[in-house]
């Protein structure tokens, strides 16, 4: 199986050993995005709507460099430290997702890199 790696500089460059994305039979399945500031590579919000609003960026950046969008997306990943953010990342979320509505799955974890409340993954098809 052939596979393509998509990479944006307009997203954080990866703090590990992964892609941004990768291709495979149409499907762009997309690494985990946290509220990273693409330039400065340093964590940006101190709310978690904050939060959710740069990753949400990140998210449009790196599916813009496989010539997808927001649209696109079957399915997403949440990741929260804190349940209790649900409601305030599912307001910032709603707005970029507008009428799309992919499956979703939203999972509570004892922490997430560089010590941020959300990360989020997207699985998207062409």
């Amino acid at each position: 199986m052939a596979s393509k790696v998509h990479v944006s500089k307009d997203a954080p460059a990866p703090i590990g050993p992964y892609s941004q994305a990768v291709e495979a039979n149409g499907f762009v399945f997309c690494s985990g995005q946290i509220p990273l500031d693409p330039v400065s590579g340093q964590v940006v919000g101190a709310t978690v709507s904050e939060q959710t609003e740069l990753v949400m960026e990140n998210i449009k950046a790196v599916l813009k460099s496989a010539d997808l969008s927001l649209a696109h997306v079957v399915k997403t990943t949440i990741f929260l430290t804190d349940m209790a953010d649900f409601q305030g990342v599912n307001e910032v979320y709603g707005k970029h997702m507008g009428s799309s509505k992919p499956a979703r799955s939203t999972i509570s974890v004892q922490g997430l890199p560089r010590g941020v409340k959300v990360e989020i993954e997207v699985l998207a098809a062409r």
